[in-house]
C-alpha cells in the first residue's frame, strides 16, 4: 500500500476523500463548542439529540459528493471542533481511509 500514499505535501486530499464525516454516526459529536458556536449550526445538520450531527447511517449529513473522488462540507465555515480536528495523515485519518479501502496519506504511515 506504501505505492499507493498521498503525499500530504500535496493540495488537501480531503476534497477528494470525505472518508472521516463518513466513518460512524457517533463521530461528528460536538464536544468542547459553546452554545454560541452550535447556534450557527443549521438545525437540519444537528441530530434530534443536539449531541452532534445528524447522520445518514454512518455519513454526516452535511457532506456532499462521493467519497473518494469529490467531496465537501456544506457547513465548512460553522462545522463542530470535532471536524476541525481530523486532519489529513492523522490517525483518525488513516482509520477512516482504511474503512473506505482508500490510500493511507504519506504522513499516516509508520515508518
Amino acid at each position: 500500500m506504501a505505492g499507493d500514499a498521498i503525499n500530504a505535501a500535496d493540495a488537501s486530499p480531503c476534497q477528494s476523500c470525505g472518508a472521516c464525516c463518513s466513518y460512524s454516526e457517533n463521530w461528528p459529536r460536538f464536544t468542547i463548542e459553546d452554545d454560541a458556536q452550535l447556534d450557527l449550526i443549521p438545525r437540519q445538520y444537528v441530530n434530534a439529540r443536539q449531541s452532534g450531527m445528524r447522520c445518514d447511517g454512518d455519513r454526516c449529513s452535511a457532506l456532499s459528493g462521493k467519497i473518494g473522488e469529490a467531496t465537501r462540507c456544506v457547513i465548512y465555515a460553522v462545522r463542530p471542533d470535532v471536524c476541525r480536528t481530523c486532519q489529513p495523515g492523522d490517525a483518525e485519518c488513516a482509520m477512516a481511509r482504511r474503512r473506505h479501502g482508500l490510500p493511507l496519506i504519506a504522513s499516516a504511515q509508520p515508518d
